[in-house]
Parts: structure tokens; C-alpha cells; sequence
């Protein structure tokens, strides 16, 4: 989902980039107000470095295009959705800096789609169905987040004049239902670990 400079007229990177700001905003509001400051610090990096490497690896697809995963659902049900924002925002930098992924002028976009679509869409899930089945909740809400991710993905795509609907649907909506059933089952493995070994981690409070 990364989208590089030069795709996105500038206008529209510049507003991207006023929603994302908005959004860490608020973040940086509520942390302040958060006794636990030190948890939260170092859990965001961990996040942060470890969807950098994740979303950095090419894995083979039926596609015959690489898949690369993400980590920021599971950031998103573990540490919060405003915690996941910034998440992403962390892994971008990561990316850009030290692998010549996505870009500067688009970086508000990818903040949009891998932020703020993709770390607040997987947290409502989750938070509607966690008093069901957490195992469930944990799959559900990465699959629907990653949907919610593409969505973003393709209106931006589709108001920068990339390409039409057709060819955008008819692309990234079955390659990224694949990526989601995977990831989703691998948030789910993850978190029953992370929760029969750690679960003070899973019962932070969530930003």
C-alpha cells in the first residue's frame, strides 16, 4: 500500500497530510493526559520496528506479486488505535529513510490508508465483537481493517486519477482479501501467545 511521490497531485498530499497531523494531534493530546508513559513508548517502538521489518519482507503469493504484511492490526487491538496511528507513522519513516519505500509528499496518503484506515477500522471491530470470541474478534478485526485499508487505498488512488475502478478492484481487492486471511490468522496465533504470556500487555489500556 505504499504510494511513492509524483502519484498524488499535491493538493491532495497536502490535505492527506492535514488529517494525518490532526490525528497524531490528538495522540500526543491523550498520551500526555496517560499515566504508563514508559509502556506505551516502548511498545510503540517494538510495534514500530517490527511492522517495519514485516511490511519490508516479500513473501510469494498465488498473485505471483510479493505480499507484504503489516502488524499494525494487532498494534491496533493490543495498544490502541491512536497508538497504532503512530505505529505507522514510525514504520513510514523506517521505510522511507532506510529503504526508499513510499514517499514525503504521499506520506499523509499512506498514513490514511496504513494509519488511520487500517489501525482505527481494525480497533472498531474489534471492539464490537471482542465480547463474543476474542479469537474471533482478533481474525475478524485484522481481516475488516485490511478491507478498510484497501478501500482507503483505492479512493485515493481513484481521486488521484491513477487508474479506474474496475482495474483497481479487480486488483487490490483479491490480492489483499488473500493477504488479510493470512494476516488474520497469524494476528489470532500472536495474540493467544502474547496473552497466556504476557497478560499485562493485552490488558493495557488502549490509546
Amino acid at each position: 500500500m505504499h504510494i511513492p511521490d509524483g502519484i498524488i497531485p499535491l493538493w491532495q498530499s497536502a490535505v492527506y497530510w492535514a488529517v494525518a497531523l490532526v490525528n497524531i494531534g490528538i495522540f500526543f493530546y491523550i498520551f500526555s493526559k496517560k499515566p504508563g508513559k514508559e509502556k506505551r513508548i516502548a511498545g510503540t517502538g517494538l510495534f514500530a520496528a517490527a511492522a517495519a521489518v514485516a511490511s519490508s519482507i516479500s513473501v510469494p503469493s498465488p498473485f505471483g506479486v510479493p505480499v507484504h504484511f503489516f502488524l499494525i492490526p494487532l498494534a491496533a487491538i493490543i495498544l490502541g488505535p491512536l497508538t497504532a496511528v503512530m505505529v505507522a507513522v514510525l514504520c513510514l519513516l523506517v521505510q522511507f529513510f532506510m529503504l526508499g519505500m513510499g514517499g514525503i509528499t504521499s506520506m499523509g496518503a499512506n498514513i490514511l490508508t496504513m494509519g488511520i484506515g487500517l489501525g482505527i477500522g481494525t480497533y472498531g471491530v474489534y471492539r464490537v465483537l471482542s465480547e463474543l470470541d476474542r479469537g474471533l474478534a482478533v481474525f475478524s478485526a485484522t481481516f475488516l481493517g485490511i478491507m478498510i485499508a484497501t478501500a482507503f487505498h483505492i479512493m485515493i488512488l481513484l481521486a488521484a486519477g491513477v487508474a479506474g475502478p474496475e482495474m483497481l478492484m479487480s486488483t487490490l481487492i483479491p490480492f489483499y482479501i488473500f493477504v488479510g486471511v493470512v494476516e488474520g490468522a497469524a494476528s489470532m496465533f500472536i495474540f493467544s501467545f502474547l496473552e497466556r504470556m504476557k497478560p499485562e500487555l493485552i490488558a493495557m489500556e488502549k490509546v
